[in-house]
């Protein structure tokens, strides 16, 4: 099977995002900063990556939390998961939020996160007055079991 091709523009002096390991299905982003940015406890910033694409129609790029930052250092994407939508050809910039009680520093070229492409499709909606029964019918959150 062939690779999707996307076009790319890299204005920062980080690498192309890519693929650390054959099974990985997320590419690391990183910061691309004029000087290091401090993010306190429970803050929130837009961390620019230096990186524009130009993805095909009916994709997303989702970004994606490292899951090491946020193990050891409680840092996490504000808006996890966050949608680059196929039209955007703006610049990809990561929403950060520290979620520790220490402040983080972010230097340029630092992994701040990771974006994953993903087919998708849009609905047309069909409004209707009633919906077709099912055995777990409107029971909600938790009603499966713990």
């Amino acid at each position: 099977m062939g690779k999707l091709k996307i076009k790319i523009r890299n204005v920062s002096s980080n690498t192309l995002p890519r693929y650390e390991t054959e099974g990985a299905a997320g590419m690391d982003l990183k910061a691309h900063l004029e000087s290091p940015i401090l993010l306190e406890p429970m803050e929130r910033k837009a961390i620019p990556t230096g990186i524009y694409i130009e993805l095909p129609k009916g994709y997303e790029a989702q970004i994606r939390p490292r899951s090491g930052l946020a193990l050891k250092k409680g840092i996490s994407c504000a808006n996890a998961l966050g949608t680059i939508d196929s039209d955007y050809r703006g610049e990809i910039k990561v929403l950060l939020i520290n979620l520790s009680k220490e402040i983080f520093e972010i230097q340029s070229g630092k992994r701040i996160a990771q974006m994953v492409i993903k087919k998708y499709t849009q609905v047309e909606w069909q409004e209707t007055k009633e919906l077709q029964e099912s055995n777990r019918g409107e029971k909600g959150f938790g009603s499966t079991g713990m």
